[in-house]
């Protein structure tokens, strides 16, 4: 028998009802050398769009169509956004998913895996100069809102409080449920800086013991694509620099190893700035080791690793 209108409607979740409730997953392996150490990893490749920006994008988004500045509203009106790639692929997959066009500009050193996904969403991708990084899409951004004000919604993931609040309102929330209140630290990277603002903002809510860790890359020159190294930086207007205890510089191979040590001793594939995130962690966990603390260490797995198997790193030695 055919199904009703009503029958269908209960069959499944649209890809907008999947973004958020992600896993958590157990990384203590990692940490087993450790004495009294917890890793867990939030794992937010889960999203349907394969990141943490899912969040953010669909919180953006969804503030603007209710302001009446996209969507059904505003037909032929673009959102405009400068993205590293994930929030782009974020807003691309809910440009189709509801139906309203969507102009990104990416710098050229995005990976090939990540241009091919946007063209599959159907975007409009401009391209910046490689070397300019995202401070350059940035600038084009700006230029071409200015230059066509009616033409676009400028969703500035990068200034736009909607990316902080999604994870105030959700991502903080679900670690605190997942862990049942027990974790003691928590550790995000930098890049617009919303993952951490906004997780930290409601764990010290919940918990202000919790000691909340910013990890940065330690130059601007690096091959931790998307994160933001925030002295040479145009630093988001949503980075708030004295929300962290303490902030990490962290390298590019040392994420690149943790990335390739995932994946062959615990079988979880993720991005390079997850395994600087775990990297990161896993230095926390050996300073709590050292001093004798327990811990229970929450970090970030912003996205999956099928964005970046081009990279030669997973072949090299």
């Amino acid at each position: 028998m055919a199904a009703t209108a009503t029958d269908v409607s209960k069959l499944g979740k649209s890809v907008v009802e999947r973004i958020g409730n992600t896993p958590m997953l157990n990384l203590t392996r990692i940490v087993s050398h450790l004495p009294g150490i917890t890793l867990l990893g939030k794992a937010e490749f889960a999203n349907p769009g394969g990141s943490v920006k899912d969040r953010p994008a669909l919180s953006i988004v969804q503030a603007a169509m209710a302001a009446g500045e996209l969507g059904d509203a505003q037909p032929e009106r673009a959102l405009l956004d400068a993205t590293s790639g994930n929030t782009g692929i974020a807003y691309a997959m809910l440009g189709a998913a509801l139906q309203f066009p969507v102009t990104l500009c990416v710098p050229a050193s995005a990976s090939p895996e990540r241009k091919k996904i946007l063209q599959a969403y159907g975007a409009e991708v401009i391209f910046t100069p490689a070397g300019d990084g995202s401070d350059g899409a940035i600038r084009k951004v700006r230029e071409l809102y200015q230059s066509e004000p009616d033409k676009y919604f400028y969703a500035d993931q990068y200034g736009n409080d909607n990316n902080w609040k999604a994870h105030y309102r959700t991502t903080a929330n679900e670690i605190w449920q997942q862990t049942e209140g027990t974790l003691t630290h928590f550790i995000a990277a930098m890049g617009t800086s919303g993952t951490f603002m906004g997780n930290t903002r409601r764990l010290r809510e919940l918990n202000p013991k919790i000691q909340c860790i910013s990890m940065q890359p330690d130059s601007p020159f690096t091959g931790l694509e998307g994160l933001k190294h925030m002295p040479t930086a145009i630093v988001p207007p949503i980075y708030d620099p004295n929300l962290a205890d303490r902030n990490i510089w962290a390298e590019t191979e040392p994420a690149y190893a943790m990335c390739k040590r995932l994946a062959s001793e615990l079988g979880v594939m993720v991005g390079v700035s997850a395994g600087a995130n775990v990297d990161t962690a896993l230095r926390i966990a050996q300073e709590e080791s050292d001093a004798g603390r327990e811990a229970v260490i929450v970090t970030v797995l912003c996205d999956g690793a099928e964005k970046y198997l081009s990279e030669r790193f997973w072949t090299e030695k």
